[in-house]
């Protein structure tokens, strides 16, 4: 899948909180690197469009007072994150070089934290909305849940996510892909998921379908579902 990517001198762009807002469009483009320092929400009517070869990074230690580096797309707000097979999005550590397929294992996991989407779909819970794991309490953008199952988040299509699942506190890490309550208007096929320190595809409720998944040497689950997932693998 990836050993034909090809990158060009790249310019490195960090990525914070306040580089992403609600109502407002991007373009990440493969001519630059991505680097998410501390968690980067995308707030509600926000458009996330990520271009074919594009290669997004997680800061280990992020300058912020986050324990980790995630980019998490809330209640409301679109990704489109549309890779090829030649040309696959990755979501990695800042130190994997990914012009060399020899320099990170299969076991160097939990660098950085992972990809989180979050919906408006049913949840089944004694409230209709929760918070997702891994994000502190008391950030109320980290909801999800609802009673659109039909919620639209985007497309995440040939994809590649790696060495991530940052450990948080003692047991609780990242997934490297969070589905919370992602509703079936969402489109998520060619996922990798390789090397994370949790789970590898975790889905909480909603129900949204994926196609094509391949994980790899996770440190727990390569699936798990919780909270009735009622989508189709």
């Amino acid at each position: 899948l990836l050993l034909g990517l090809t990158l060009q001198a790249q310019n490195v762009v960090t990525i914070t909180d306040n580089d992403l807002q609600g109502n407002t469009s991007y373009n990440w483009t493969a001519n630059n690197i991505y680097l998410l320092d501390g968690f980067v929400f995308l707030e509600e009517g926000g458009l996330l469009n990520i271009e074919a070869g594009t290669v997004i990074k997680g800061k280990e230690s992020p300058t912020t007072s986050d324990n980790a580096s995630a980019l998490i797309i809330t209640r409301g707000a679109r990704i489109n994150a549309i890779g090829t097979a030649q040309q696959p999005i990755i979501f990695t550590a800042e130190i994997d070089d990914v012009t060399d397929g020899f320099d990170l294992l299969a076991t160097d996991r939990g660098f950085w934290g992972g990809l989180v989407i979050l919906g408006y779909g049913q949840i089944a819970n004694a409230t209709a909305e929760t918070r997702v794991e891994g994000i502190p309490e008391g950030e109320d953008r980290a909801l999800f849940g609802g009673s659109d199952d039909a919620d639209n988040s985007g497309t995440l299509r040939y994809v590649s996510i790696r060495h991530g699942g940052a450990e948080l506190s003692p047991g609780d890490e990242i997934n490297g892909l969070t589905l919370g309550a992602v509703g079936s208007g969402t489109v998520i096929e060619n996922i990798e998921v390789i090397a994370n320190q949790d789970d590898g595809i975790e889905f909480f409720g909603g129900t949204v379908n994926v196609k094509y998944a391949a994980v790899s040497f996770c440190g727990d689950d390569n699936y798990d579902w919780d909270l009735g997932w009622r989508g189709n693998g």
